[in-house]
């Protein structure tokens, strides 16, 4: 048992002594609206659509909290906006929340967040063009490939996809365990969607790796101009759940999806939403009510046909959860 599971079932466990004093902090129907800035993601992103529809989702609630979504460059970006306070609410990758709670790279220390839910599973695109020479990881060797702007979540699976393909150039204290390059690496350029998008419609990039919800629509409008090959990532979630934890899962890309006509298996990553430890018990439980309440609309906004459910929502790893967040589960589902 992890250490984080250790603390989510102690959390947990408290029952009604944690209920009741959720309950004394709890934002009710009278006082001061808390305002808590959510640090979310670029302009047209994901992260920024999910913030933005759950920042209207709070105030339609008529609770005593406000939501204000903070443009970041994402996941890494915001869990350090996370710890330096300047923001108390925040949108991140598991493996990059986990790396954050570790302290290990990027993060020079711990870091003391918290999660409030895993809400939704991002999907590992790596797509090229169809008529292209690139058929596997393997082949991305010497090329240049869009492989997530810095400071997000995209740049970190990115960089360990090629680092267990042997394609990385990263520094190899990024990750200790992590397999020495074996061919020329990758040409990884620091590009967010928008540019990446530009950048393989232009050839400048052989290839662009994006992480995200399916479908996303930037890559649907690029399918429908220019004939594209996803590559089948599966095969790399072993290595990758080896060296950094269980935070990877194999998924699959359905077929439709993107005009593909057979399904394609890639790696799936968790999104959290996240607290600062001091954010109020009872701020955490009515965020958290509106979550649930409105899950289908804030879905809708990053990825189709998922499902929000408690025990989905309690999965974070080594992340563990704020205990205004487990006085809620156990208040609502026992």
């Amino acid at each position: 048992m992890t250490s984080a599971e250790v603390t989510r079932r102690r959390v947990m466990g408290l029952g009604l002594g944690v209920l009741a004093g959720a309950s004394a902090g709890c934002s009710g129907d009278s006082g001061p609206v808390r305002r808590l800035r959510l640090a979310t993601g670029p302009e047209g992103g994901p992260y920024n659509a999910f913030g933005q529809a759950l920042a209207r989702a709070v105030a339609a609630s008529g609770r005593r909290i406000e939501i204000v979504p903070v443009s970041t460059s994402a996941s890494v970006d915001n869990l350090r906006k996370l710890d330096d306070g300047s923001v108390e609410l925040a949108l991140a990758m598991a493996d990059v929340a986990e790396d954050a709670v570790l302290g290990r790279e990027p993060f020079p220390r711990a870091t003391a967040a918290t999660a409030l839910a895993r809400v939704y599973v991002n999907y590992t695109h790596l797509l090229v063009p169809a008529d292209g020479p690139v058929r596997s990881v393997r082949d991305l060797a010497g090329r240049p490939v869009a492989a997530g702007a810095a400071g997000s979540g995209v740049q970190v699976v990115a960089e360990r996809v090629l680092r267990a393909a042997g394609l990385s150039g990263a520094s190899p204290s990024a990750s200790a365990t992590a397999a020495p390059a074996t061919a020329a690496p990758a040409d990884e350029r620091q590009l967010g969607l928008a540019a990446s998008v530009s950048a393989l419609r232009e050839g400048s990039v052989d290839a662009l790796f994006w992480s995200g919800g399916v479908p996303t629509p930037a890559l649907a409008d690029l399918a429908r101009e220019l004939p594209l090959r996803f590559l089948p990532l599966d095969a790399h979630v072993g290595a990758l759940r080896e060296r950094h934890g269980p935070v990877y899962t194999t998924v699959t890309l359905p077929a439709g999806v993107y005009g593909l006509t057979e399904p394609v298996g890639t790696i799936g990553v968790g999104n959290y939403l996240l607290a600062r430890a001091d954010v109020p018990h009872g701020a955490a439980r009515d965020l958290l009510q509106v979550v649930f309440e409105r899950w289908r609309d804030l879905l809708r906004e990053v990825t189709a046909g998922a499902r929000l459910e408690p025990r989905f929502a309690i999965s974070t790893g080594e992340v563990p959860l704020h205990p205004g967040a487990a006085a809620h589960y156990r208040a609502v589902y026992g």
